[in-house]
């Protein structure tokens, strides 16, 4: 089994988008929540950005003790000596420089040529290998729409200048899985097997997830992730995601994580606290209702074995499951309230309270099983007494 690292960017390009700014004390309290769930390392900002990011990595830098730190930079030898003031030249520190990898980019973003693209990251690795004794990884942005022959010259030349690290990011959400599979497997043939790779999957089509597993799958060492999967436009691929499948599929991937999955959702929790994002009802392991259900058939079927619809499992993230009665609900659900209180379960009995609970809601109409057991007692007072 294959340790997968985890470098959580939820500060970075989570933070970035749109709402999710946080000043450097609340992006210091996620760092040290994040650390304790056993990421990685922790990508604190990009300090030439903002007086914010540089703060706040100094901050982290500061208090984080077990976790790595990360930054973001260009390739620009300025942008990587303020992340070496905020963030220290220690191996704890991964110098994160982005290169550009798209024909697109060059042209209309930088308006440089491949060679001078070159040119940059060889000299800006080299200054951080001059200058510190960081982890240096170079990151290659829309590498999923780029050339793959000038991606492996890149690649060539950052490993031979001193990196340590390739990082592919599918930018714009571009790639399917077996494109992006093809990716890390071509730069893995030109790295070999001493350089670490990293994925950075963006959502765009909603195949952030998926391309970042098709990314372990092709040699991937480690993943850059989001917690909730926030993030430029549509996100990234999610923190939660990742570790729950390598968690729950082991066998599929031959790999695992250190992410402690029982904290999550607290975090996730604070986070969105911190940031003002409502917690969608439907996303997979942090969703409100993602270990709930309103429906009879499933209700019958958890109630009398959970493996029936369950899967993925509430307690292994510290999640309880839980039963709301809509009309889509049955008998069962009042069959078990009866019996935990002990009561008669005379089918005539259980015919009304159907009638009279469950099958005359409103359409929109739900209820906790508390409030269910409040309106059957009510109903059963009302009951004995016309009884």
């Amino acid at each position: 089994m294959k340790k997968i690292s985890i470098l959580d960017t939820t500060l970075r390009d989570g933070e970035q988008a749109p709402e999710n700014a946080m000043d450097p004390e609340k992006k210091l309290k996620m760092a040290l929540m994040l650390e304790e769930c056993g990421v990685d390392h922790i990508e604190t900002g990009f300090p030439a950005s903002s007086k914010f990011d540089y703060e706040a990595t100094k901050l982290i830098s500061k208090e984080v003790t077990q976790s790595g730190i990360a930054t973001f930079s260009r390739t620009l030898t300025s942008d990587v000596q303020l992340s070496l003031e905020s963030g220290g030249r220690e191996k704890n520190h991964t110098i994160q420089m982005v290169a550009t990898g798209s024909d697109l980019h060059l042209k209309n973003k930088r308006n440089i040529s491949r060679s001078q693209a070159i040119e940059e990251v060889i000299n800006t690795v080299k200054f951080a290998k001059q200058n510190s004794d960081c982890r240096i990884a170079v990151g290659i942005e829309d590498a999923s729409r780029a050339d793959f022959d000038f991606m492996g010259e890149i690649t060539e030349a950052a490993v031979f200048a001193g990196a340590h690290q390739i990082i592919l990011a599918d930018t714009t959400g571009y790639a399917t899985p077996s494109e992006f599979k093809k990716l890390i497997q071509f730069i893995r043939s030109k790295t070999g097997d001493g350089i670490s790779i990293s994925t950075h999957c963006h959502n765009d089509l909603g195949l952030a997830h998926a391309n970042t597993l098709a990314g372990i799958e092709g040699g991937a060492d480690e993943v850059q992730v989001t917690l909730g999967g926030i993030g430029e436009r549509a996100g990234n691929a999610s923190l939660e995601m990742i570790a729950s499948t390598l968690f729950f599929k082991p066998e599929c991937y031959s790999s695992f994580t250190d992410i402690k999955l029982d904290k999550l959702y607290k975090v996730y929790q604070e986070l969105c606290s911190e940031i003002g994002l409502d917690i969608p009802r439907n996303q997979p392991v942090f969703g409100t209702y993602a270990f709930s259900t309103a429906a009879g058939i499933h209700q019958q079927g958890v109630l009398a074995n959970p493996d029936t619809y369950e899967f993925v499992k509430p307690d292994v993230f510290n999640r309880e499951r839980e039963f709301f009665v809509s009309r889509h609900s049955g008998k069962s659900i009042i069959k078990y309230i009866l019996s935990n209180k002990a009561m008669d379960q005379d089918p005539k009995l259980l015919e009304t309270l159907y009638a009279n609970c469950i099958s005359s809601r409103a359409e929109n109409s739900c209820l906790s099983m508390i409030e269910l057991e409040f309106e059957i007692d009510k109903f059963m007072k009302t009951f004995c007494k016309v009884a």
